[in-house]
């Protein structure tokens, strides 16, 4: 063989291997980024070649799948009550992806996830039957909230304090995900998406505002693991109106006749006394109210139900003017609905937090299951006999204090109102919240609620958490213990 043949030889051969390395690199390391790829038109094919899983609440399914006329998609995704359920499933949208149980389970719904093949499969690439997401929601609990917030812009979470499961969630104004399931939705789209209200907005994880004075149950917690009082009998040392630390400004009460000049919590929470709480957070220190409030989930970034919900804040680096608004949930500090529900559910859970979840399991198509989520997966907040005395103050709220309309004929409840200041100088329409927990002494059956109302349309005068939250709340509550 002369020098010219053996050299094209070798050319040759070099090129077949780069081919071969080449084509090894796609299939071996590239192959699963190329299929997952939003471009690949293959993915969304194989997603919706035949009838997708279930989200499931109470054993009955509140999606299914419509067959398609023409187009290279089988079928597309339909809801049940889409408007009730939005808050609990997102959507499943050919054109726009997929959001929260949808988004997180949705290989499992298409079945493609790996978890569903047979040895079989694996090897021939079949795609299975699709699995099932099983909740944790009770539809009475979810009508009952969803109809009470009714046209008001707003939020509300459910929780069973023992075991964390959430009963319901709520987010107002609400939206159908059918309306946007297929590839030729995209004026219906457009109207969501551009709608000032945010109809795609879960507000009840991830809209985090001004908690108000319901925040004052974690300075009173704080207060009383502390040892700065030893009950919420003991008067405080409270004046009133209180002057802001460093500042000139007197922080006033709303009921400027309430009895809150050196008030007992039992009192200043009943009243919803400012000047008592702000003097208290001072008294503590930023760092041991912030520590406090990252015991009940404040500042967690990873708090996942098992949709991740945007975190509630403590701030940090404040003076100590700022110290004193933040006790009565004012300043920086900002809460979701679930994390105030997480409040109230610890105090009634004896001091213990349950996880909050509202997936039970995730199964096959035999039911048979891929995921469990426990129930009572539990961590000590406050001591058992600080909740016992924040529940008894609570209930006091409700029977002779700023939350009356929480009240339940035949059950305990305890709660806490809340107002919190929107716009500079509160200038805009404030958030009227309410957190609670109710239960039924007969069957010791247990529930916690927090309610939050971004805009009613109420005049500003008409805003408060019991005229506007603690209804909702009421009706939440009453719905679980039925």
């Amino acid at each position: 063989m002369n020098k010219t043949i053996r050299r094209a030889s070798v050319f040759t051969l070099l090129l077949v291997l780069a081919l071969l390395g080449r084509a090894t690199w796609v299939q071996a390391y590239e192959g699963k980024a190329l299929a997952d790829d939003k471009s690949n038109r293959r993915k969304i094919i194989a997603q919706y070649a035949q009838p997708l899983g279930n989200i499931i609440v109470a054993g009955s399914p509140v999606t299914g799948s419509k067959e398609t006329k023409g187009g290279d998609l089988a079928y597309k995704r339909e809801y049940t009550d889409g408007k009730l359920y939005a808050a609990v499933t997102g959507y499943s949208s050919q054109a726009y992806g997929a959001t929260q149980l949808e988004g997180i389970y949705s290989h499992v719904l298409d079945g493609t996830d790996t978890r569903l093949k047979n040895p079989v499969d694996a090897v021939t690439r079949k795609q299975t039957e699709p699995g099932s997401v099983l909740t944790t929601i009770d539809p009475a609990v979810q009508k009952a909230g969803y109809e009470a917030l009714g046209n008001k812009k707003g939020a509300a979470v459910a929780i069973d304090p023992k075991t964390g499961r959430i009963l319901g969630m709520v987010s107002t104004p609400s939206y159908d995900p059918s309306k946007i399931a297929g590839m030729t939705d995209g004026d219906a789209w457009k109207r969501l998406t551009e709608d000032e209200d945010k109809p795609l907005v879960n507000r009840a994880l991830r809209q985090p505002l001004p908690p108000g004075s319901t925040f004052k149950l974690v300075v009173a917690a704080a207060a009383l693991e502390d040892g700065l009082y030893g009950s919420v009998d003991t008067a405080t040392r409270s004046p009133n109106p209180y002057k802001l630390p460093g500042s000139t400004r007197y922080l006033e009460n709303e009921n400027a006749s309430a009895p809150c000049e050196n008030a007992t919590i039992r009192t200043a929470l009943r009243y919803s006394c400012n000047n008592v709480f702000a003097k208290m957070a001072v008294d503590l220190g930023q760092d041991k109210v912030k520590a406090m409030a990252e015991k009940f989930g404040f500042d967690d970034k990873e708090l996942d139900v098992p949709v991740r919900a945007y975190a509630s804040v403590y701030p940090s680096d404040m003076d100590k003017a700022q110290t004193a608004l933040s006790g009565i949930g004012q300043f920086d500090v900002t809460a979701t609905p679930l994390q105030m529900a997480m409040v109230s559910a610890a105090i009634a859970n004896d001091g213990l937090l349950a996880k909050p979840h509202m997936v039970s399991q995730v199964v096959d198509s035999d039911g048979d299951a891929l995921q469990s989520f426990e129930d009572g997966d539990t961590e000590r907040i406050v001591s058992s006999a600080t909740a016992e005395q924040l529940r008894s103050a609570m209930r006091t709220v409700v029977e002779e204090g700023t939350g009356t309309n929480a009240s339940i004929a035949g059950l305990e409840v305890g709660g806490k109102t809340g107002t919190a200041q929107h716009g500079e100088n509160n200038s805009k329409t404030p958030y009227a919240w309410f957190t609670s927990y109710a239960k039924d002494p007969a069957t010791g059956k247990e529930v916690a609620v927090a309610v939050m109302i971004e805009d009613s349309g109420a005049a500003r005068s008409e805003v408060s958490g019991n005229g506007l939250a603690a209804p909702v709340a009421q009706k939440m509550m009453k719905a679980a213990l039925k």
